[in-house]
């Protein structure tokens, strides 16, 4: 009778595939940690600061899991270990992409200026009325902060211009409500009296910063011209939103328009 056969044993033991697996529970650590730093300061589970604690501890624990993830593709490699190898690849794919988001918002937030309030009128900008309350209750001023943001603002964004239609008032106004609608926005007042406005509230997806929108359409000889003011209640800047916000509203807009 043959002599029975031990169980051939994989090179390198255990630490292959101990170091993966330690990269993938890292990689879990962070991702709970982004995901839920937005959901729990908008629904009052935590305070601004710590929501934002934990953004930076997650991507702490994501580039830990990039390390380990290497570390183990380097032994992995060495003994010869496939599984161990692609397991390490897809913890690496897995981390870089959960790592972008944050990364993209903060290269945005650093190549643009630290301004919260921008307007297509920088000379007389648009006001907020009905939601003044609102704003004098925020960190952030209800008036526009004046010549310092408007000189950011024109360097910054130069194409943040008020737009020109050459249609009937009462098309426009029903086409800038239906685009309010559209953009997903709450509209808090409708003012026809002594200036045709539109304010509104934007609430953001992930943390749910509330930021107001206040649009004013002026009667010209030829047309309507529109003018859109998006401010942020709270932040000194806002990684270029309010400026993608008045461009995405003309967008809709101008759909709208035909």
């Amino acid at each position: 009778m043959p002599p029975l056969r031990s169980p051939a044993r994989h090179r390198g033991g255990r630490w292959p595939s101990g170091i993966a697996w330690l990269s993938a529970l890292l990689l879990v650590l962070a991702a709970l940690l982004l995901v839920a730093a937005g959901p729990a300061y908008r629904y009052d589970l935590l305070p601004l600061g710590t929501a934002f604690d934990m953004l930076r501890y997650g991507a702490l624990l994501g580039l830990g899991a990039i390390a380990v993830a290497l570390l183990a593709l380097l032994v992995a490699l060495l003994c010869r270990r496939k599984r161990v190898v692609w397991t390490s690849i897809l913890t690496i794919a897995a981390t870089v992409a959960l790592l972008s988001v944050p990364w993209t918002y903060w290269q945005r937030a650093q190549s643009t200026p630290p301004i919260h309030d921008i307007t297509t009128d920088l000379e007389n900008p648009p006001e907020f009325v009905a939601l003044a309350a609102a704003r004098e209750a925020a960190p952030n001023a209800v008036d526009y902060p004046g010549e310092s943001f408007a000189r950011r603002q024109r360097k910054a964004y130069p194409d943040i211009q008020p737009r020109h239609f050459p249609l009937p008032l009462a098309t426009v106004r029903a086409a800038a409500e239906a685009a309010v609608l559209d953009m997903g926005w709450e509209i808090a007042d409708i003012n026809i009296d002594a200036v045709d406005t539109i304010e509104a509230t934007a609430t953001t997806t992930w943390f749910g910063f509330t930021d107001d929108v206040v649009i004013r359409l002026t009667q010209e000889s030829d047309g309507i011209r529109v003018d859109v003011r998006s401010a942020s209640r709270l932040g000194r800047g806002d990684a270029g939103a309010n400026a993608q916000r008045i461009r995405d509203y003309f967008e809709a807009l101008e759909r709208r328009t035909g």
